[in-house]
């Protein structure tokens, strides 16, 4: 059963995580992955939402995809109890998903009933195709990528992070512009999360 935590910012929703689990937080382990925030020069968004799972009383290590080897993202993604991917450019984030085959693993993962979180690109990453990301994110930072925007592919909706929160609001009307006809949009604030269940999907706010 698919079971995944999706937000803008996991800081500003943190408190809703546990409820959402229906267990205790403590003594969780979370393999963080901060790959989409290489690209950036405003990060701060990765340390806050560290912080905040480790307030829910998880152990939290980074996987860094960039750098790490194969072996090291299958086991590491395996072996603990939440994944987590952060926030940054969804476009590098998917470049270094699919070359290091970590996609595959996560799908995997995800699909054996394990609890995915993710926050920004890390949720706009679980779409079928990330094209809609564009007024967003530059695909520039993925040039590997060559054009071919398919993403995961986890679920049939388009998360769209931020809704109401500068400095994204121009983006993400034109977003709904481009896409609100063709695509399943979800839009979210910071303070809000799609939560995925099986087959019940809700929104929730904190």
């Amino acid at each position: 059963m698919k079971t995944l935590f999706l937000t803008s910012f996991f800081k500003q929703v943190a408190a809703l995580f546990p409820q959402f689990t229906n267990q205790t937080c403590e003594g969780k382990t979370v393999c963080f992955i901060p790959t989409a925030a290489v690209p950036e020069k405003v990060t701060f968004y990765v340390g806050a939402d560290r912080k905040a799972l480790g307030s829910l009383g998880t152990t939290v290590t980074d996987l860094e995809l960039s750098t790490a080897s194969s072996d090291e993202i299958a086991s590491r993604l395996t072996e603990a109890d939440y994944i987590f991917v952060s926030g940054g450019n969804t476009f590098f984030l998917l470049q270094e998903l699919r070359r290091t085959g970590a996609d595959k693993v996560i799908v995997d993962q995800i699909d054996a009933g394990k609890t995915y979180i993710g926050a920004s690109a890390g949720s706009m990453i679980l779409s079928q195709d990330i094209t809609y990301v564009t007024p967003m994110d530059s695909p520039s930072a993925a040039p590997v990528l060559a054009g071919d925007f398919r993403a995961l592919g986890v679920v049939d909706f388009s998360v769209v992070p931020h809704a109401t929160n500068a400095p994204f609001a121009r983006a993400v009307a034109n977003i709904q512009k481009l896409y609100s006809t063709t695509l399943d949009l979800r839009l979210i604030s910071n303070n809000q999360a799609v939560t995925v269940r099986g087959d019940e999907v809700h929104t929730v706010t904190a």
